[in-house]
C-alpha cells in the first residue's frame, strides 16, 4: 500500500530515543522530511545522524524541552523553515514520574501537566496556522493505554493522559471542517528506555528485580512478551499518513491485548 507520504514534511517530539524515535525512522523511510525533537541536544544528534544513515529525505534537528512553555512554538517555527512546511505533527514527551498519590505535591502535578497535556496544546497551537495549509494536514498525540486501564503506580501519568486524549477527540469534532485529523495513539508496555525506567522503578518498591517486574507485566498480554517501538510506529504512521484520510477522533490502543476492556 502507498501511504502518499513521499515529500510530506513532519516534526516530531521526544525524537531522540525509544517511541518517537521508531515513529521518525519510519516516517523518514516513507520519504517524509522530518524535524527531531529533543531535550538533549547530544542524544538528538545521534538520532538524526541515524538516521540519515538509513534514508535520503532532509532530516533537522530542533532541540528543546517540550514541557517549558516558550518552547513548542520556537520548535513548530525551527521545523517549518527548515522544511517549508509543516503537514504532519506526533507530539510526544517522555511520562511523569512513577509513585502513588500521596507522594507527590502541587508541583510535581503542575510539572506533570506540563509535560503531558500542555506540551500538546501548546505544540498544536502553534502548527495549526501552517497545518492549515497542507493538502494532508495530521496529528497524532501519544498517549497511553492507561487512559483506558489505570496503570498501577502511574497516578500522575493515569490522570493527565487522560486529558490529552479529551483534547484529541475535541479537536477532531472541532477542526474537521477544516480537514485537519487528530487522533490518539496508546500504547502499553514496550521494550524502551522509559519502560527500563518504571520496571526499575517498580523492582526497588517491590523489592525484587527488573527482570521479575517485566515477567509479571507481560503476562497482561495474550503474546506474553511486550511491544517492539517499530511494532508502535508501523500503527503511527498509518494514522498519519493520507491512507488513513477518513480516520479521526481515534484512540488506538497498540498495546498486544493487555487492555481488557471492549470500548
Amino acid at each position: 500500500m502507498d501511504l502518499g507520504l513521499n515529500g510530506k514534511c513532519a516534526l516530531v517530539t521526544g525524537a531522540s530515543r525509544g517511541l518517537g524515535y521508531a515513529v521518525a525512522l519510519c516516517l523518514a523511510k516513507e520519504g517524509v522530511n522530518v524535524a527531531l525533537n529533543s531535550r538533549d541536544a547530544t542524544k538528538l544528534t545521534s538520532a538524526a545522524q541515524a538516521i540519515r544513515q538509513q534514508t535520503a529525505v532532509t532530516i533537522v534537528e530542533v532541540p528543546g524541552d517540550v514541557s517549558d512553555p516558550g518552547t513548542p512554538q520556537r520548535l513548530v517555527a525551527q521545523a517549518v523553515e527548515a522544511l517549508g512546511g509543516l503537514d504532519l505533527l506526533l507530539t510526544n514527551a517522555g511520562g511523569p514520574p512513577a509513585g502513588k498519590f500521596e507522594a507527590f505535591d502541587d508541583l510535581a502535578w503542575q510539572k506533570a501537566v506540563d509535560l503531558s497535556l500542555l506540551s500538546h496544546v501548546r505544540l498544536i497551537r502553534a502548527a495549526l496556522p501552517h497545518l492549515r495549509k497542507s493538502m494532508a494536514p495530521s496529528v497524532l498525540t501519544v498517549t497511553s493505554y492507561s487512559v483506558k486501564q489505570p496503570i498501577a503506580n502511574l497516578v500522575l501519568s493515569n490522570s493527565v493522559r487522560a486529558a490529552t486524549v479529551g483534547l484529541t477527540k475535541s479537536l477532531a469534532l472541532e477542526l474537521g471542517d477544516a480537514g485537519i485529523r487528530f487522533n490518539s495513539i496508546l500504547p502499553a508496555w514496550t521494550e524502551t528506555e522509559r519502560v527500563v525506567e518504571l520496571m526499575t522503578a517498580r523492582a526497588k518498591a517491590n523489592g525484587t528485580s527488573i527482570e521479575e517486574e517485566t515477567a509479571k507485566q507481560v503476562k497482561d498480554s495474550p503474546f506474553g512478551r511486550m511491544g517492539t517501538p517499530e511494532e508502535f510506529a508501523r500503527a503511527a504512521v498509518f494514522l498519519l499518513s493520507p491512507a488513513a484520510s477518513f480516520i479521526t477522533g481515534v484512540m488506538l490502543t497498540v498495546d498486544g491485548g493487555m487492555y481488557k476492556g471492549t470500548l
